[in-house]
């Protein structure tokens, strides 16, 4: 029996998003978390995160360094952080295990355990019922959402990023590895907003530039209204289409709400942008995801 039904596939054809229960037990996702738990123990914090500025060039060599770490960041682990959560000095204001906002981008590719998941037999069976001939693995991420400080994410579409031509070639699997509520800040979507194109893209600026990268085109503002909540129980997994307009408010509550998430590209036919800021490289192309 199929892990996705033909009903889901009709689901997320129409609303741009589907929630599918049971990709992960309760043990899986409590191994995705002491996992990451243990990487978050042993991380170097990078040295631009503990820059102490006094001066708007220092500010300014901050904001680079920051660019730097994210730009560079797609064929590597690396770490993001909470606004506020380091002192003056570059030291931690709060448990280095709740600074995190996420850890990126390539989890898929390093870390056994999250490969497992990518890859496995249920993942690629939802590709392969929704018809994908060649997906490849663009990024993966770990998001925190934490308690009491997790960051509200504005409207967008992930398309925005993550650019193809022709559109409608990119999706997102995120998955719960505890209960995602609207008290913890699961995500909210315009059901069938995916069939209006995208009205923004972020773009690599000119080489020797500064800032790294620019936004084409503006976010418009969504009718409050239209926002359907889609909360994830642990262990099941969200399908994302790469158009459809989504968000999630700040986590006010006093429980965190992990996921780990990635994106996949059906390659056949497609040209990903060279103006995207993520770009395959040669350590790490974007590997396909049928393993036979």
């Amino acid at each position: 029996m199929d892990f996705m039904t033909d009903q889901d596939v009709q689901k997320y054809k129409q609303d741009g998003y589907v929630v599918l229960d049971g990709l992960l037990t309760s043990q899986e996702c409590d191994e995705l978390r002491q996992r990451m738990a243990e990487i978050v123990d042993r991380m170097d914090v990078p040295e631009h995160c503990r820059t102490t500025f006094s001066t708007y060039h220092d500010e300014q060599l901050k904001k680079q360094g920051n660019a730097d770490y994210f730009i560079t960041s797609g064929d590597k682990i690396r770490f993001f952080f909470e606004k506020g959560v380091f002192d003056d000095k570059g030291e931690f204001i709060v448990p280095k295990q709740q600074s995190l906002n996420k850890v990126g981008h390539a989890l898929h590719a390093y870390e056994s355990l999250y490969k497992k998941v990518t890859y496995s037999p249920k993942v690629q069976g939802i590709a392969k019922k929704l018809g994908l001939v060649n997906p490849v693995i663009l990024q993966s991420m770990y998001i925190f959402k934490q308690p009491g400080i997790g960051g509200e994410v504005t409207s967008h579409q992930d398309a925005t990023f993550l650019y193809t031509e022709p559109l409608g070639r990119v999706m997102g699997l995120w998955i719960a590895l505890e209960d995602a509520t609207v008290n913890n800040g699961c995500l909210w979507f315009i059901p069938g907003s995916q069939s209006s194109g995208i009205s923004r893209r972020m773009v690599r600026t000119p080489k020797g530039t500064f800032p790294l990268t620019d936004f084409i085109g503006r976010e418009p503002t969504y009718d409050e209204d239209k926002f359907v909540a889609a909360p994830v129980k642990k262990g099941g997994v969200l399908l994302i289409h790469g158009e459809v307009v989504h968000r999630s408010a700040e986590n006010t509550s006093e429980d965190s709400r992990h996921v780990y998430t990635f994106h996949i590209m059906e390659a056949l036919d497609t040209r990903w942008s060279p103006d995207n800021w993520l770009q395959p490289t040669e350590e790490l192309p974007f590997p396909p995801l049928y393993t036979k």
